[in-house]
């Protein structure tokens, strides 16, 4: 019998913040994260459409809809988008069940943009580990200014 290779904690947390991902259903591009605290997940947190609401890819949200006919280029009419980011959808799911943020760790699989960053910090997470660089690094500036640890995934 072969023995496996245990995975590092962030190998193991980030590559589960990329399943967590594929329930996206936003046609711009999918995102994943979780929350941990002591080497649990606490919560986890994909891109999409607020519950009630017409999915992404099945014409909810605008901006996405006018992407797929070329009519809004990335980075532009942020406005008419309705999803809520992965990171923001870990955050609503421990307010949700009553779980504290103070304290914990999230892992990403893209750096949290700037309203992200902010809702982060305010939350109490200490440290934040990624996979992909976000467009926009002003969310890890903000982070860093804070105190709060950003680290890229290696």
């Amino acid at each position: 019998m072969k023995i496996q290779t245990r995975p590092s904690w962030d190998a193991y947390f980030v590559s589960i913040a990329h399943i967590v991902q594929t329930r996206s259903n936003c046609i711009r591009g999918s995102r994943g994260a979780i929350l941990t605290k002591d080497k649990r997940i606490i919560t986890t947190g994909y891109n999409g459409t607020p519950s009630g609401i017409k999915d992404c890819d099945e014409g909810g949200c605008k901006r996405c809809l006018d992407r797929e006919h070329n009519k809004v280029k990335a980075g532009e009419r942020k406005d008419l988008c309705i999803c809520v980011h992965a990171e923001q959808n870990a955050l609503i799911q421990a307010s949700y069940h009553g779980v504290s943020t103070k304290g914990t760790t999230m892992y990403s699989t893209v750096a949290p943009c700037t309203t992200c960053a902010k809702a982060l910090i305010n939350a109490g997470v200490v440290e934040i580990v990624f996979d992909d660089q976000h467009t926009d690094n002003f969310g890890e500036k903000l982070l860093k200014e804070a105190g709060v640890k950003v680290r890229k995934y290696i």
